[in-house]
């Protein structure tokens, strides 16, 4: 492994693994949905999205042309804006978007669609995307080895010199997709529903994709100083694993991305969720099939008990032989899946959740007295040495798949970097888990999966009685 870190601040990691000539390059910067602030909920990931609409060289037949008629859109849109605060009348708002569509159509004249996807593609590019959590944005790609300062080449100028094209087709491209995804889709109307009520205060609760409001509002100055904020080197990681020589990749780092000033430390004040005092519930109704949603607060994942947490998950619910799946599914026949998880993210209050769906003829009821009959016999009796033996033989598979693709790897050593600050918290990580012994689990499960502690989330479809909403 090659490490550096550039006089601007960019971290770069180089590890050489032979096999085929190619390499994967992901660059991570620590930058998420928690970072936003209100009333531009979702503006990481509308980011990500313009990103990929090229820069001032790349992407444009006349830079000049284009930013002329954007002054003009943009115009129009604070125009728009005026319509909320009451300063315009409503008949207005017709004529405006249209006068947007007509100016975007426009300066679609001057633009060189999806060339920043074309130069990489006729390069060998494979899986060129992006990623956006609450807690970062990963931009990915693999390509032949010898390809590899072009990479360089085109993630510094979109670092350093991102142009925001189609910008207002582009926000309605976002707001459809959380129509898609969120509003017309029952499980996700629960799960945001269900995290609105677990975090009464901090941005976990908020969907990464934001709300409908703010996505239809957003102005391009508002995502410009956002990208300025936050997209600077000393706020990013670039991995590369591959065919590769390390010695090379850090020279092109430094010639590249190295010219780039780094910019303030960013100083992010992610408001702390009060403790929960008693049990929450929310309701969701739908013509769709019921579901189930438990949820009990733990802390976050650097925290000594993250460990046992995450052996209690796979103690639940791990492949066939899981407590919960045995139960809910084969012995009782109450559900037809049933599911456990640690997030949504890693720096702050989590969540340990169990997500379940009943059998037809069943209620969500029934399986929520069954899981908590389950959850007390655990918190009474710890798990077995056999239990305990088929999670560790489930970890050390897990680890060999997690770590078996190049991009695999690549993706795994930003993410120790961004949260343990030492990539070799990569190899470690999985080696904690097999330390966790039966007191462990049974403290997390009693510690953490209590009354007050709880919020629950049920699915339902119209009409359902008010009865199998508790057990």
């Amino acid at each position: 492994m090659r490490e550096d870190t550039l006089e601007n601040g960019m971290r770069v990691l180089a590890l050489h693994r032979p096999g085929a000539p190619t390499a994967s390059f992901v660059l991570r910067f620590d930058v998420g949905s928690v970072n936003e602030v209100l009333g531009q909920t979702g503006i990481a990931h509308f980011l990500e999205h313009l990103l990929f609409k090229g820069t001032t060289t790349v992407g444009t037949i006349s830079l000049e042309d284009e930013r002329a008629l954007f002054r003009r859109m943009d115009a129009a849109q604070d125009s728009l804006l005026a319509i909320r605060s009451g300063r315009l009348e409503e008949g207005a708002r017709v004529r405006l978007r249209r006068r947007i569509e007509e100016l975007e159509d426009s300066a679609r004249g001057f633009v060189l669609p999806n060339e920043f996807d074309r130069i990489l593609t006729e390069n060998g590019a494979r899986g060129l995307n992006a990623t956006t959590s609450y807690e970062g944005t990963s931009y990915f790609v693999q390509l032949p080895a010898n390809r590899a300062e072009l990479w360089f080449v085109l993630e510094a100028d979109r670092m350093a010199n991102p142009v925001f094209r189609e910008f207002y087709a582009e926000r309605d491209v976002v707001a459809e997709e959380r129509r898609t995804r969120v509003e017309a889709s029952p499980g996700g109307r629960l799960m945001e529903e269900f995290y609105a009520a677990a975090y009464r205060v901090h941005p976990y609760g908020v969907p990464v994709i934001g709300h409908m409001s703010d996505i239809q509002t957003y102005t391009r100055d508002q995502v410009a100083r956002y990208h300025e904020r936050y997209y600077r080197p000393n706020n990013a990681v670039v991995v590369v694993v591959g065919d590769i020589d390390p010695d090379r990749i850090v020279r092109w780092a430094r010639r590249y991305f190295g010219r780039i000033p780094p910019g303030a430390e960013p100083v992010s004040a992610v408001a702390a969720e009060p403790l929960q005092r008693g049990e929450r519930r929310v309701r969701v109704v739908f013509e769709a099939e019921p579901e189930l949603i438990l949820g009990w607060h733990v802390p976050p994942g650097d925290h000594e008990d993250d460990p046992g947490l995450s052996v209690l998950s796979r103690i639940l619910s791990a492949g066939k032989t899981g407590r919960l799946y045995r139960r809910l599914v084969l012995e009782d026949g109450l559900a037809t899946s049933v599911a456990t998880s640690v997030g949504p993210g890693w720096r702050g209050p989590r969540l340990f959740t169990i997500t379940a769906q009943p059998l037809a003829g069943h209620s969500t009821a029934e399986l929520e007295a069954a899981i908590y009959d389950e959850i007390a016999r655990l918190q009474h009796d710890p798990p077995t040495e056999l239990e305990l033996q088929r999670v560790r033989n489930q970890i050390e598979a897990a680890d060999v798949r997690r770590l078996a693709s190049n991009l695999g790897l690549a993706f795994q050593l930003a993410e120790s970097v961004a949260f343990h600050d030492d990539w070799r918290e990569t190899f470690r990580s999985g080696r904690k888990l097999l330390d966790v012994g039966p007191d462990d689990v049974r403290r997390a499960a009693r510690s953490y999966l209590t009354e007050d502690n709880r919020t629950v989330g049920v699915l339902e479809k119209p009409g359902s009685s008010a009865e199998e909403g508790s057990p």
